[in-house]
């Protein structure tokens, strides 16, 4: 691949700036990851289908990412283009008190709350906090304060393996704990619709500031991570375990089991990826070998 070709190639077809051997490290919330041979960014579909077009035809690896806050880019980056969705449409329709809300992917999640709060509409005030997009919800069903994105998702558009848009509904994303359809599919979302209800703009934006003020209190938000990195057990709370295991507090390199919550790695300032997979895999042996529990991660490692 002619990486100086492809840049050219891809400025053509975005009429926007597109960046070579660009650190992934700033592109994730973790503040980690080698550089990605192309950086580019995509508005609106026709580009993304023109992106996909273009990497299909010269058999270029595409990786497609939001805002990389539930991702981990090994330290040697990312061959072929990287590809971050940006897209910030989105369409209110109301219906008496239900409310149907029609969102790009690239949306960020903070930033859909407050467009929803300054329209008195109800039912998002849990997610408000998370600091990822639409689409990234929509892959891992993301969730928190008892919500989760499968309770309000109505329909998904993605773009299939052949540029096709194809429109599923509710029970078709397959939602689970931390996954849906999209997790192991190569399928791109680009907008999602969904389902909420009229409110009080005083109600929702003290919900709002509820969850915010939580956050603050338990969760590491001062610190690079990738939100929490390991999953819920289904009979067992995994920060707990490996609180209990005495784990809290301990490094490996730069990476570190938060003091304030036991379930979040966080980056101290220089951690590598094999940092925070070092302690990843420890934390686990650990656990399994004191209370005989296989832990799971809630993150995505990719990169080489």
């Amino acid at each position: 691949m002619n990486i100086q070709k492809v840049k050219d190639d891809l400025e053509n077809i975005l009429q926007k700036d597109v960046l070579i051997n660009e650190p992934m490290s700033k592109h994730t919330s973790f503040k980690i990851g080698g550089n990605a041979d192309i950086y580019a960014r995509a508005g609106n579909i026709t580009e993304i289908i023109e992106v996909k077009d273009y990497a299909n035809a010269n058999n270029i690896p595409l990786t497609v990412i939001g805002n990389g806050s539930n991702l981990l880019v090994r330290d040697n980056g990312i061959r072929g283009i990287v590809l971050k969705i940006d897209s910030q449409d989105y369409k209110i329709i109301e219906d008496g008190e239900r409310v149907y809300v029609t969102v790009s992917a690239g949306m960020l999640i903070g930033k859909l709350a407050h467009i929803l709060l300054k329209n008195e509409i109800t039912g998002f005030e849990c997610f408000s906090g998370i600091p990822g997009t639409i689409g990234g919800a929509i892959k891992m069903n993301a969730g928190a304060y008892g919500g989760e994105f499968k309770d309000i998702v109505l329909s998904s558009k993605f773009l299939n393996e052949d540029n096709n848009i194809v429109t599923i509904n509710n029970k078709e994303h397959l939602f689970e704990y931390r996954k849906s359809f999209f997790k192991d599919n190569s399928g791109v979302i680009i907008e999602t619709k969904l389902e909420l209800r009229k409110g009080e703009y005083d109600k929702i934006k003290l919900k709002m500031d509820e969850f915010l003020t939580s956050r603050r209190e338990k969760q590491p938000i001062d610190m690079p991570s990738a939100g929490s990195t390991f999953k819920r057990g289904i009979d067992f709370i995994t920060a707990k375990l490996i609180d209990e295991a005495g784990l809290k507090g301990y490094c490996i390199g730069g990476a570190k089991i938060s003091d304030k919550h036991a379930g979040f790695i966080v980056n101290t300032g220089n951690a590598t990826a094999q940092d925070v997979i070092d302690l990843i895999n420890y934390t686990k042996k650990v656990v399994y070998d004191k209370f005989k529990e296989r832990i799971q991660i809630e993150i995505e490692i990719i990169g080489e």
